[in-house]
């Protein structure tokens, strides 16, 4: 329960994305946020563990970091810029049943029924909370929000498939955000170029963004990855659109409808009711394959202390 309530802190901290994007950064630059987003995160954190990929790690991290980070962020800044902050949030919730039909596929990780139908009420949950009649629907938002969900979904489940190579969640998280964020500078020069000058304002609102919305959030992302399911995991995501919805109406005075508090007990409920399932998934993938080695290893010297291994929590 308490790793659940840590992970699912992180979709929580990025339903604040779109209202600081609106307030906070300056307009009509989703690619500039996405650099200054993802490359100073990651350059804190090879600073702390100075520790860099080798061998198959170098081209893995870059495909990492390009779809959980690089592409992902550009477009969800597109889509934080062309659609109102629930909006946008709410073409995330696709999410979860995209990656149980990924984890099925590509880590043999099976999602239990209650999983996909937590899923499926989700989405109609989120939908509710965040529609209103009187929505913009713009098609290069909505085009760049399900991208982007897309884009999440594969770069999740293939941390999974591949792992850690023996480091710390620290080191593989600064090696992906800093590859995201470096594969984006070229974008960023061609199509919007450097702006003039930035406010204090704007660097407030990045500075945020970078430390707190993405090295922290994303070191607790993946921490949650390596333990938990990947279809459960992504889950907690429908809290991010919930936590946008919330703050649109306590900070930035957006009104809500008796439909939208009923959608928000509707997706939250979902969420809830998809982690109570204690099914394991067939034929996971270990994140750690030599700390499993190690732990079989030891086992082998006395059947207890292989029963005592085998028990023990996390």
């Amino acid at each position: 329960m308490r790793l659940l309530l840590v992970t699912a802190l992180t979709p929580a901290v990025w339903g604040t994305t779109y209202a600081i994007t609106t307030e906070f950064l300056p307009p009509d630059r989703p690619l500039l946020s996405g650099v200054l987003r993802a490359l100073p995160a990651g350059l804190v954190l090879l600073a702390l563990t100075r520790r860099l990929p080798r061998g198959a790690w170098w081209w893995k991290s870059a495909v990492l970091g390009a779809l959980n980070v690089g592409f992902f962020f550009a477009l969800l800044f597109a889509s934080a810029y062309r659609l109102p902050g629930g909006m946008a949030a709410v073409l995330g919730a696709v999410q979860p049943l995209l990656v149980a039909g990924l984890s099925a596929v590509l880590i043999n990780e099976r999602a239990t029924l209650r999983t996909v139908l937590a899923g499926l009420i989700g989405v109609v949950g989120v939908a509710l909370a965040v529609l209103t009649a009187t929505a913009h629907l713009d098609p290069i938002g909505v085009v760049a929000g399900l991208a982007g969900a897309v884009s999440m979904s594969v770069g999740l489940v293939l941390t999974k498939r591949w792992g850690r190579p023996g480091v710390s969640l620290l080191t593989a998280t600064g090696w992906q955000l800093t590859a995201g964020g470096l594969m984006l500078i070229p974008i960023m020069l061609i199509g919007e170029g450097l702006p003039a000058s930035l406010s204090g304002e704007n660097l407030l609102g990045y500075g945020y963004l970078s430390l707190v919305g993405t090295a922290l959030a994303y070191t607790l992302w993946f921490r949650g990855l390596d333990r938990l399911p990947a279809a459960r995991l992504s889950l907690l995501s429908l809290l991010s659109p919930l936590t946008a919805t919330v703050i649109g109406w306590a900070v930035l005075g957006q009104s809500l409808t008796p439909v939208q508090v009923g959608g928000m007990v509707l997706a939250f409920g979902a969420v809830v009711w998809g982690q109570l399932s204690r099914s394991r998934p067939a034929g996971a993938v270990h994140s750690h394959p030599i700390e499993s080695a190690k732990r079989h290893t030891v086992g082998l010297g006395s059947s207890r202390a292989h029963r005592t291994m085998v028990n023990r929590p996390g």
